[in-house]
């Protein structure tokens, strides 16, 4: 099942792994801290991304990535990380760096993302 997925649920679904991987835990108000959205906006988010079978809520209201959302998280936040690391090597600020990787990791064609992990890989500017 192929979905095409919007960049705002890619959003939710990378932050959601950002969290897990920090805190261990994910709650509804540590993605709308993530992203700076209101708890309203983060309940309509997750409910669609549940219906679409990219997240599950536990017992006590905890999120998990089903495996198709981990699937997207992982692939979106492995392109935050490099597009992040590369800039940070040449020599943009930290901040800046995680800001633009933001507003260019999703609309990256996979093969041009693939050719720059690359050239940072064998160039050393890749973490």
């Amino acid at each position: 099942m192929t979905m095409e997925i919007h960049q705002s649920a890619e959003d939710y679904l990378e932050a959601i792994l950002m969290i897990k991987e920090k805190k261990g835990y994910v709650r509804s108000i540590d993605i709308a801290n993530q992203l700076g959205v209101s708890k309203p906006s983060v309940s309509y988010a997750t409910k669609r991304l549940r219906e679409n079978g990219y997240i599950s809520f536990n017992e006590d209201g905890m999120i998990s990535l089903t495996d198709s959302g981990y699937e997207i998280a992982d692939k979106i936040y492995t392109r935050h990380k490099v597009l992040t690391s590369i800039f940070k090597n040449l020599g943009v600020d930290e901040k800046i760096a995680a800001e633009d990787a933001c507003k260019i990791e999703h609309d990256l064609d996979p093969s041009t993302f693939e050719a720059i992990r690359k050239y940072a890989e064998e160039h050393g500017l890749s973490e």
